[in-house]
């Protein structure tokens, strides 16, 4: 089926690079878009990819691709469009891809790591740019860190947004946007980049930015009490002998979590090179403590507890298992995350949380499908801005969020600001 003849009803076309667990392709798959593939090189998130694929007839047709990004390329030939009298797809042809989606790695622009940008050989900018040249979507969307707003990376952003253009694109933006205004139980930033091809954006002088939902803010304690409240039951069949210590362990984090426990910090996933997983760096964990959380390790799931002590009953509170991380990222319950503990939490710590992904989908999509306009925007906080050719600076917003309501606790004595974002992560 050819871009031309695809009419209104048929679902809208992404591929993703950098897919990791999943989490902005679960978002783009919630606002409309069916994946034709999912690019990645982690061998445990391409195992996470596919088994959540397979059992959902939603996905039918999504390629997971365990590969290098620089083995991709245009020529691959694509299942999702195989005509139904013949064995094998197609590549797509130029032009007719509506979204390529992805979120490039992040370390070259973390302050968490060195910063050094396009010096970095994690730098997958280049090969994003490349697909762009040769699929030609319709629209592009690139996640980062807010590390990448930053002012030494000025230059580096001018040259892709100048990129962009030779090539024909409209760029809407490069924004700063804040996963607490979606509805996650978290901050974190993330810097997003759009841009919509010409011939699809002529005729229209701004881009809907979705600046949040027009909803109550996620609470993280209503969030986290189900999951916590099942450990202690699933804990306490498992260790009869110990079910007054696990109720106290259980009565000690609600009364902390109850009082204070609003918006979590930034999860952090780490890297293959950093032993094993924790909640973020200090100041993340000092907040954790506040919370009744434990934020040096992760928990086992309660039906694989065999150190009660350490999962559950320190005084500083029960660790996080991956489950109630994947909570705190906002992923669907059904999400199964594969290979060992590790590996998982470090799926879901570096994930991108699908209810951001959904409203960017959505916004990109009533660019689109224009007649679906409405619906599509309906129940977000839009912001229309301008997409004339003019300096980044009008588009670059550092500080989209609001600054005085970072704190993830109630009380002003325990506030501790910006520390909490995770600047950079």
């Amino acid at each position: 089926m050819s871009a031309s003849d695809r009419g209104a009803h048929e679902p809208l076309t992404s591929v993703e690079i950098c897919a990791g667990a999943g989490g902005q392709a679960i978002g783009l798959h919630q606002a409309g878009f069916r994946h034709l593939a999912l690019v990645e090189i982690d061998k445990y998130a391409c195992a996470t990819l596919r088994e959540n694929v397979r059992k959902d007839p939603e996905w039918a047709g999504c390629e997971v691709l365990e590969e290098d990004l620089k083995e991709f390329g245009p020529g691959h030939v694509m299942a999702a469009l195989r005509n139904p009298r013949e064995e094998k797809g197609r590549p797509l042809v130029e032009g007719e891809l509506d979204l390529l989606a992805g979120g490039v790695p992040c370390p070259p622009f973390s302050v968490a790591g060195m910063q050094l940008g396009a010096d970095d050989d994690r730098d997958l900018f280049p090969q994003m740019l490349h697909l762009v040249r040769t699929l030609r979507p319709k629209a592009v969307l690139i996640e980062n860190v807010r590390g990448i707003l930053d002012k030494k990376f000025d230059a580096y952003r001018a040259g892709i947004i100048s990129e962009l253009r030779d090539e024909k694109y409209v760029f809407c933006g490069w924004r700063l946007l804040e996963a607490r205004n979606y509805g996650v139980p978290q901050l974190r930033p993330r810097a997003i980049l759009i841009a919509v091809r010409e011939d699809v954006m002529k005729g229209t002088e701004k881009f809907p930015w979705p600046l949040g939902v027009s909803e109550p803010p996620a609470d993280l304690y209503e969030e986290l009490r189900p999951e916590m409240l099942r450990r202690r039951n699933v804990l306490r069949k498992r260790f009869p002998e110990r079910q007054a210590d696990i109720n106290e362990a259980y009565r000690r984090w609600q009364k902390k979590a109850k009082l204070r426990a609003r918006v979590a910090p930034t999860l952090v996933g780490g890297s293959k090179k950093h032993g094993g997983a924790d909640l973020g760096p200090n100041r993340a964990k000092a907040s954790w403590r506040h919370f009744g959380v434990n934020a040096m390790g992760v928990a086992n799931e309660p039906e694989k507890t065999t150190d009660l002590a350490r999962d559950f009953l320190r005084l500083t509170g029960p660790m996080l298992t991956v489950q109630q991380a994947a909570i705190v990222q906002s992923f669907p319950k059904d999400w199964r995350f594969a290979g060992g503990k590790t590996a998982k939490y470090r799926q879901v710590g570096n994930a991108f949380p699908p209810p951001v992904a959904r409203a960017l989908g959505r916004a990109i999509a009533s660019v689109l499908r224009p007649e679906q306009r409405d619906q599509l925007l309906e129940k977000l906080e839009i912001e229309y801005a301008s997409v004339e050719q003019a300096d980044e600076e009008r588009y670059v917003q550092p500080s989209f969020y609001d600054e005085a309501d970072v704190s993830p606790v109630s009380t002003p004595a325990l506030d501790h600001g910006e520390d909490l974002v995770g600047a950079g992560i």
